[in-house]
């Protein structure tokens, strides 16, 4: 009774279906809004707009049964990113399960829930490895097994493996047990109407209280009850719809915004007469993986690419009139990309 599905339902445009007594997760896609798209649209009309996408998957409840349902394991195992949708909004007609609204409460229960999973996960592993190292000996085995321990004392101790730093090598040796607690979470705070227009200060004041220090989380605040309402509107009225409440933003966009920031995710742009679209690539990224983003091929094949801001492209109308002004440059595979640049590749 947190709102979670209210709001993925919100998010996405996918109804809740009869789903009593199922652990089976909903998904659903969202278009990443993105207004760069527009505005290139406009120079070039091309015949489709493809926007970044966002999928979401809208888990039932966590708890110690769905965490034994191997199905539900392995669906959140695959998950990026886990968003935790806590209620911060008081309501008489909404009873809390536990009879009182407490966020912090609330999160640090699913905290608990993940660490033990992950616990059951790690002991299996180290029974299993203490039999291999007694038949044979080898470094690697050695190396895990001291992994392991690290991690087990670390969640014996309640503190989730998200907060452990790990080295390159190590992160890999881990990274098939896809443990719960080092996923990257988001905190959805869900207020209440009357704290609406108080978002951005209700997030810096869990930032720098009971979230501060906390490695890998993000938190962004949305109204769920506006998001509703919201999505009734046509675009048009939106926009004053939210002004109305002091907001420049939906919650979607505070949301997704969040999202890339938790897993450093950034948007660069293609643009011609065929298509105009957003590609989603880890920041910092060279050229010549984000020509890989596109296609395989171009990244095995890549020669250079051709780099221009887009609102330089706008501008100037395309990508003539970025040349005559010597905004378009040609870069090689090294060469990190930036968000909102637009890229023209060339390959053999």
């Amino acid at each position: 009774m947190v709102g979670k599905t209210s709001l993925f339902t919100i998010l996405t445009g996918v109804h809740e279906a009869a789903r009593v007594g199922s652990l089976e997760a909903r998904v659903g896609v969202t278009r990443v809004p993105d207004a760069r798209l527009a505005a290139l649209a406009a120079v070039f009309e091309p015949k489709k707009v493809t926007h970044a996408t966002v999928e979401y998957l809208d888990f039932p409840a966590i708890s110690k049964e769905a965490l034994r349902d191997p199905s539900y394991l392995a669906s959140l195992r695959v998950a990026d990113a886990l968003a935790h949708v806590l209620r911060v909004f008081q309501s008489d007609t909404v009873p809390h399960e536990k009879g009182t609204v407490d966020p912090v409460r609330d999160l640090g229960d699913v905290d608990t829930e993940l660490i033990l999973s992950d616990l059951v996960v790690v002991e299996k592993r180290l029974e299993r490895l203490e039999k291999d190292r007694r038949k044979i000996r080898n470094a690697e085995l050695d190396r895990e097994f001291e992994l392991l321990e690290h991690c087990r004392t670390a969640l014996e101790a309640g503190t989730s493996l998200r907060t452990l730093e790990f080295s390159a090598d190590d992160e890999k040796r881990i990274r098939g047990f896809q443990f719960l607690s080092q996923k990257p979470m988001l905190v959805v705070l869900n207020v209440g109407e009357e704290d609406a227009p108080r978002l951005h200060d209700i997030e810096r004041e869990y930032q720098s209280g009971p979230l501060a220090g906390r490695a890998h989380t993000e938190v962004t605040a949305i109204c769920g009850k506006i998001e509703a309402e919201l999505a009734e509107l046509p675009p048009e009225e939106q926009t004053e719809y939210l002004a109305s409440y002091g907001l420049s933003e939906s919650g979607l966009e505070r949301l997704i915004s969040a999202t890339y920031r938790l897993l450093g995710l950034m948007s660069f742009l293609t643009a011609g007469e065929d298509e105009v679209r957003a590609w989603t690539i880890p920041i910092h990224s060279p050229a010549v993986k984000a020509a890989g983003a596109i296609h395989s091929d171009f990244e095995k094949k890549f020669i250079r690419a051709e780099v221009v801001n887009w609102q330089a492209l706008v501008d100037h109308n395309g990508y003539a009139g970025a040349r005559e002004k010597g905004l378009l440059r040609l870069e090689g595979k090294e060469y990190v990309v930036r968000d909102g640049d637009v890229l023209v590749i060339r390959h053999s």
